[in-house]
């Protein structure tokens, strides 16, 4: 049965994305509207061979409409998804705002589907270095139990959304930078996200600590992140140390890998293939690699994960929760 969606922050990175895969994975779209800033109100966006106008949101802009997918930022997501919700419109979130309300589920379908049974008119789309991270962590957990979890990313500046592209390249092109998002270089340099104002720890690494507890229904799991930006356009990357209880070959972690949906094994290191960004380009999978063991604790594993953070990471992970809808 075709739906009616409507798009916020339709003008954004991952607004754009939306709509594009949208159209790629034939998505059973009856009608689509499409919400932005007033400043970009009354411009043409083209779905489908079709010119769509970009609106601004009103009171009733929802009523009608079956599925929004929400990219516009916390402020945005905080008022207008209970707009959404009261017009029978069930919303689905790119912002952290809603993820960790106890009513509201935060999914990644590959790991947690079941779950979005539990929404009351919102449902949370995680962000994007915790979704590739849960979808390689579900199956090693299910198999031989998480003890502990360790992780580093290497995150391309595309997480910061346009802002952050258009920093690096006024960087590279010698242009000024408009608003930037760090007072930081990013060209050439490696940085980190915002910190938290009551802890050493970044947002970044607070989000993947709390949300990976969260998907994985693992309150009490011992999770530590260190989150770094690097200054590459599309793509994230993350070094991931695992101590397990159970005991395990790789020939086994590679074999409940092997069954995980959307999940790709590149991991053969006597032909030097790894993952590495290029393979996350315009892909919708999660690349594993570098498996092996870690000889200095007992059941410790490491693994490297690579995958696209605006596809995978944030508008099809979102678009993917609209078709289990």
């Amino acid at each position: 049965m075709s739906k009616n969606i409507a798009i916020v922050g339709a003008t954004g990175l991952v607004g754009r994305t939306f709509i594009r895969v949208l159209a790629e994975r034939n998505f059973p779209v009856k009608n689509i509207r499409l919400f932005a800033s007033e400043r970009s109100a009354g411009s043409f966006i083209d779905f489908n061979n079709e010119k769509i106008i970009v609106e601004k949101l009103e009171q009733n802009c929802f009523k009608g409409t079956d599925i929004a997918l929400f990219s516009a930022g916390g402020a945005v997501a905080k008022e207008w998804a209970k707009v959404a919700a009261s017009s029978n419109c069930i919303a689905i979130d790119n912002s952290s705002y809603w993820r960790m309300f106890p009513d509201v589920p935060l999914v990644v379908p590959e790991v947690n589907p079941k779950a979005i049974k539990e929404h009351n008119g919102i449902i949370a789309n995680p962000n994007c270095s915790t979704i590739q991270l849960v979808v390689a962590l579900k199956p090693i957990s299910d198999n031989f139990q998480l003890k502990r979890v360790l992780v580093s990313t290497y995150q391309s500046i595309s997480g910061a959304g346009q802002s952050g592209l258009n920093q690096l390249n006024a960087e590279i092109n010698g242009t000024e930078v408009n608003n930037p998002i760090s007072k930081h270089r990013i060209s050439n340099n490696c940085t980190f996200h915002s910190f938290e104002s009551s802890s050493n720890f970044t947002v970044e690494e607070n989000k993947m600590i709390n949300e990976t507890r969260k998907i994985l229904n693992l309150k009490e799991l011992p999770v530590s992140v260190t989150c770094a930006r690097i200054p590459v356009i599309g793509g994230h990357c993350e070094s991931v140390n695992l101590e397990l209880e159970n005991d395990f070959t790789i020939e086994q972690i590679k074999e409940v890998l092997s069954k995980q949906q959307n999940l790709i094994i590149k991991d053969n290191p006597e032909l030097d293939e790894y993952p590495t960004l290029q393979d996350s380009e315009n892909s919708d999978l999660v690349f594993v690699g570098r498996l092996r063991r870690d000889l200095s604790i007992k059941n410790g594993l490491h693994l490297w994960i690579v995958a696209n953070n605006v596809r995978k990471g944030a508008a099809t992970n979102a678009i993917q929760i609209a078709e289990l809808l």
